[in-house]
């Protein structure tokens, strides 16, 4: 039995030191939240002799995996007519941003039938992202009524606004009246 409860706590330990390794890492780094079927853009750090530079992989995510610090995501993109997928973990040092395109429509956690699919049935519908809430509504209601007030406004200077003859003279100079 000791035996048993001596593993069980270094276990704990481990998950405990993973956690906070994590917590370090989310601080520095910035991880929108995407999901399958979502376009990326990953900024990949490549390193060529002493320069280091980043390089843009856009694609579809096909898959992700939620397991602390060995999450993972797979993304998968055309290139030339060739289908490449590069799978990346999420808190490596090699990902060096992650950017959102657009979201997109799914009803699978592994998007893997995608490899199968060439052109137009490969395409992914786009996710219609509504705001509807408290916030929204009293924003709308007050923009309407400040344009009310604004319209209301303008009538009544238009109505209190008189029309004014306007009179012309022309000034004829000297050289225009010898002519």
């Amino acid at each position: 039995m000791e035996i048993i409860f001596r593993k069980r706590e270094k276990m704990k330990n481990i998950e405990e030191i993973n956690k906070l390794y994590l917590e370090k890492i989310a601080s520095k780094k910035k991880i929108p939240d995407f999901f399958p079927g979502d376009t990326i853009r990953v900024g990949v750090r490549i390193v060529e002799g002493k320069r280091t530079r980043v390089q843009n992989f856009e694609g579809v995510c096909i898959a992700k995996k939620n397991r602390d610090i060995n999450s993972s995501f797979t993304v998968r993109k055309i290139s030339f007519g060739e289908g490449v997928e590069r799978t990346f973990a999420l808190y490596s040092p090699i990902v060096g941003s992650i950017k959102v395109i657009r979201s997109g429509k799914v009803k699978r956690a592994k998007l893997y039938y995608l490899r199968d699919r060439k052109g137009k049935s490969a395409r992914i519908a786009e996710k219609i992202k509504k705001n509807i809430g408290i916030e929204m509504e009293t924003k709308v209601s007050s923009e309407i009524e400040n344009t009310q007030d604004q319209v209301s406004k303008k009538i009544e200077e238009t109505k209190s606004n008189k029309p004014k003859k306007i009179t012309e003279t022309k000034e004829l100079k000297k050289s225009d009246k010898s002519k």
